[in-house]
């Protein structure tokens, strides 16, 4: 997996705070978002590295995890068992994974990442733990508006997990016993999933809250009007206020993401308006501003 520093993406460095990294996520986001560089896939891969250093950053313990292991810090928690467990004695093996493809056949994919042995020592007097599996899974972050169920094949073992609405990105499960088998009638390994959520929207995503900026005429903003934006449960239509500024943000209450294993409760919208200010006039259109200017509006 390619390094990422995800301090060098948002601008800050290790002694930022939490307010410092919500503040420079927000600027960056801004900056790169996909509404406001329409076709530039090199901004498009800008926006979704500021989501990703986003979810590691702002969460106290991943970032910890990710200050200590980098590219590695999903798999903290069985890197420091490793080295709990781990005696002269003992051999280990080791299992990798590069990253899931959404959409392609579980099966086919956990046997071909399980198919080898490996073992550790449960306990001295030969019996063997298991070694433990990690994997990774990828998800479309529209994949996680609704708890899905899935079949796992594993080591000719069907295992049915549930995954639930609003998981995160980098989250990990633990499936007890489904790692590699024992040796010596010592106990099965556990196998870990770790989940990669890709965003697959045009909205930036903080935890369970999105946000969108909205390009708005400058009539509209003037005058006030209607209009119509798309979210993830469908099109909206919102009433904007006359006089309404550039900048000015409001809020859909529970329009975001389902919080995770909080059953019916969900995030919330933010739209952004953008004015958009009008360059190519006709003689009539600038004829009706030097009108507005000389009454010093």
């Amino acid at each position: 997996m390619e390094f990422i520093d995800y301090y060098k993406v948002l601008g800050i460095t290790k002694k930022a705070t939490e307010a410092d990294i919500k503040k420079a996520y927000r600027k960056m986001a801004r900056k790169y978002h996909p509404d406001l560089n329409p076709n530039d896939a090199e901004t498009e891969k800008k926006f979704k590295q500021i989501n990703e250093a986003n979810e590691v950053l702002s969460d106290p313990e991943k970032r910890k995890k990710y200050d200590q292991y980098g590219k590695d810090w999903q798999h903290a928690d069985e890197f420091e068992k490793q080295k709990k467990a781990r005696r002269p004695d003992r051999d280990f093996g080791r299992y990798t994974h590069s990253g899931g493809q959404s959409g392609k056949d579980f099966s086919d994919f956990f046997e071909n990442m399980f198919g080898g042995g490996g073992y550790r020592s449960s306990q001295r007097g030969g019996r063997f733990r298991g070694q433990d599996f990690n994997a990774e899974l990828q998800l479309n972050l529209t994949d996680t508006l609704t708890t899905q169920k899935q079949t796992l094949t594993v080591n000719n073992k069907n295992i049915r997990i549930t995954i639930p609405a609003g998981v995160k990105h980098g989250q990990t499960i633990k499936i007890f016993g489904h790692g590699g088998p024992g040796a010596n009638n010592g106990p099965s390994g556990d196998l870990y999933i770790t989940f990669n959520i890709k965003n697959n929207t045009s909205f930036a995503r903080e935890n369970a809250d999105l946000f969108k900026s909205e390009e708005i005429p400058l009539t509209t903003a003037v005058l006030g009007g209607k209009i119509t934006i798309d979210t993830l449960s469908g099109k909206v239509k919102l009433k904007v206020k006359p006089g309404t500024t550039n900048g000015t943000k409001v809020k859909l209450k529970g329009k975001g993401l389902p919080k995770y294993k909080k059953e019916s409760q969900f995030g919330d919208f933010y739209v952004t308006y953008i004015v958009k200010i009008p360059t190519q006039l006709n003689d009539q259109q600038k004829e009706l501003f030097q009108q507005l200017k000389q009454t010093n509006l």
